[in-house]
């Protein structure tokens, strides 16, 4: 029983360690990186003034009327 909290608590460090960057990993790989690839496609295509355009006839701004 000498030393059992020092070996215990060694296991867990290196578990808690490795499990936490395979989280990470995890994250960035399927979830971030996705993210910035989608946002990159859609805004590379993207045209504001159009868009403004669109919302302007529809009447979305108050200080841009309709045309």
């Amino acid at each position: 029983m000498r030393r059992l909290l020092a070996r215990r608590m060694k296991f867990h460090l290196f578990g808690a360690f490795f499990v936490s960057v395979g989280c990470a990993a995890l994250y960035k790989f399927g979830i971030a990186d996705p993210r910035k690839r989608a946002y990159a496609e859609f805004y590379k295509n993207y045209d504001p003034m159009k868009d403004f355009e669109v919302m302007r006839a529809a009447g979305v701004f108050e200080s841009a009327p309709p045309k």
